[in-house]
C-alpha cells in the first residue's frame, strides 16, 4: 500500500500504539491469569460507578437521552457542561473565565494533537518550530503527535537521591533551570513548554514554584505554558502532596473525565484564552465535526449541584491514596535487598521503577513480561526527545498500581525474579 507522508507516520508501531494494541490484544484473549500493570486504565471505584449510573438513570428518567444521542453539539463541545464548568473554577480558584475560555475534545490526546500542531511543525514563512518538555521523561502519547518530524525537543532531569525515615530507596526528577533558561536563549525554533502535573509516567508535582518560574519564562519569550493536568486537581484530584492549580491567559490547561473512571467516554477539557478555545472549535469542527456530548451531560448536574468536588475529594482522592501507600510498602518489601529505586509517589497511579544495575534494557524486560503475561511499560519511550545513549534512558519502567494488591504484588514479584 503507498501512503502519503501521514499515512506513512502514523501506521507505523510507536510506544503508544504498541502499547494499546498489546493490552487490546491481552483483554481479547480473557487469559485469567494476566497481570495487566500497564497503560493508564482507572481502577472502578465502586462508589464512583454507583454515582455515575444513578446520572445515566436520571437523564434517562428525565427524557435527556434522545437529545444526547441525537444532536451535534457545537464544535467546542456541550455548551450546558461548559457554562457550568466555567462557573465552577471560576467560583473555586477565583479565576476570570467564561465557557468561551473551554473546549472539549474527544479525549485529551485529541485535544494534545491540536495543540502541538497549532503551535509546532513548519509554519507559514518556511521556518519549523517545536514543543519544549522541561522535564523528562514525560507522557508516552505525546512522541507521536506531531505531523512533523523533530518536533518535541526536552530537558534532562536532575536526579535527587532521597533520605526518607523508612529507609526506602527512593528518589526524584526536578527541573534543570538552568538547562531550559539556555535553551530557550538559544533555540528561538521553541513555541511552547509543555509539562504533565502530576507527571505521567513518575507521579513527580512539581512545585507552585516550579509552575511560576515555567510561567515566567513562558511570558518572557512570549510562548504558552501547557500543562497537562489529567490527574490534578480539582478533577479526578490524584495529588498526595502540596500543590495549588494555577491558570492565566498564557496557560493551557488540559483536563480530563477519563481519570475519574470514564475512559471509555473520551472526553477532554481544555481551559485557556479565548483565541486558542476557538481554534480548537474550528479544527474539531473540520476533523469530526463536534466531540462527543455523552461525558459533559453524565457529570453537568453534579458540577451544578457542587456534587462533583466533594466526590473526588472524599472518595477518589482517599481511594487512590491508600492504594499508593500499598504500592510503596510492596515495593519496600519486594525489592529490599535489590539496587532498585522508586520515583517518589506524588500524584497520579503509577510506579516509575529504576534498576540502576540493569543488566536488560527496559524493553527486554516488556517483552520477557509480556510472555509470562505481565504488562508493564518500558521507560524508554517516556524519554522524548532524549539522546538514545543515555543509560537511565533503559533502567525504568512504568506500573500502574490501581489494581488489587495481589495483582500488584504478582507482577512486582515476577520482575523481581527477570531482573535478580
Amino acid at each position: 500500500m503507498n501512503y502519503s507522508d501521514f499515512g506513512t507516520k502514523f501506521t507505523q508501531l510507536n510506544g503508544i500504539t504498541q502499547l494499546m494494541e498489546d493490552l487490546g490484544n491481552a483483554k481479547k484473549s480473557n487469559n485469567p491469569n494476566i497481570v495487566m500493570l500497564g497503560g493508564g486504565n482507572p481502577a472502578q471505584v465502586p462508589e464512583v460507578n454507583d454515582v455515575f449510573i444513578t446520572e445515566l438513570q436520571a437523564l434517562i428518567a428525565t427524557n435527556k437521552v434522545s437529545p444526547l444521542f441525537g444532536l451535534y453539539d457545537g464544535p467546542s463541545g456541550n455548551d450546558e457542561f461548559r457554562s457550568a464548568l466555567a462557573n465552577q473554577l471560576s467560583s473555586y480558584y477565583t479565576w476570570d473565565i467564561s465557557a468561551d475560555n473551554i473546549a472539549l475534545g474527544n479525549g485529551s490526546q485529541a485535544n494534545f494533537f491540536i495543540l502541538f500542531n497549532l503551535f509546532a511543525g513548519l509554519m507559514p514563512n518556511g521556518s519549523h518550530k517545536k514543543i519544549l518538555f522541561p522535564l523528562a521523561p514525560e507522557y508516552v502519547g505525546y512522541a507521536d503527535q506531531g505531523l512533523s518530524a523533530d518536533m518535541f525537543v526536552a530537558i534532562k532531569p536532575d536526579i535527587e537521591i532521597l533520605a526518607t525515615p523508612n529507609g526506602s530507596k527512593q528518589f526524584k526528577y526536578l527541573i534543570d533551570f538552568n538547562a531550559v533558561k539556555q535553551t530557550l536563549a538559544n533555540d528561538s525554533s521553541i513555541a511552547a513548554l509543555c509539562v504533565s502535573r502530576p507527571t505521567n509516567p513518575t507521579g513527580n508535582v512539581i512545585t507552585d514554584a516550579e509552575v511560576a518560574q515555567l510561567d515566567a519564562l513562558a511570558t518572557q519569550y512570549n510562548i504558552p505554558l501547557i500543562i497537562d493536568n489529567a490527574y490534578g486537581d480539582p478533577f479526578p484530584g490524584c495529588i498526595y502532596t502540596e500543590a495549588n492549580l494555577s491558570w492565566n491567559s498564557n496557560i493551557i490547561l488540559c483536563m480530563s473525565l477519563s481519570k475519574l473512571g470514564l475512559p471509555g467516554l473520551r472526553t477532554g477539557i481544555v481551559v485557556a484564552n479565548k483565541a486558542i478555545i476557538q481554534a480548537i472549535g474550528r479544527v474539531n469542527g473540520s476533523m469530526v465535526l463536534s466531540p462527543n456530548s455523552v461525558g459533559p451531560s453524565l457529570v453537568t448536574r453534579l458540577i451544578k449541584n457542587d456534587a462533583l468536588l466533594p466526590l473526588c475529594h472524599n472518595v477518589v482522592l482517599p481511594f487512590y491514596r491508600h492504594k499508593a501507600q500499598v504500592a510503596i510498602t510492596l515495593f519496600n518489601e519486594i525489592f529490599a535487598d535489590m539496587n532498585v529505586y522508586l520515583h517518589k509517589v506524588e500524584g497520579a497511579f503509577f510506579m516509575w521503577l529504576w534498576f540502576k544495575d540493569a543488566k536488560i534494557t527496559s524493553e527486554i524486560l516488556y517483552q520477557q513480561l509480556k510472555a509470562k503475561h505481565v504488562y508493564i511499560i518500558p521507560g524508554h519511550n517516556f524519554f522524548i526527545g532524549i539522546d538514545d545513549n543515555w543509560a537511565h534512558k533503559h533502567q525504568c519502567i512504568r506500573i500502574n498500581y490501581a489494581t488489587d494488591a495481589a495483582t500488584l504484588r504478582k507482577g512486582l514479584e515476577t520482575i523481581k525474579h527477570l531482573m535478580a
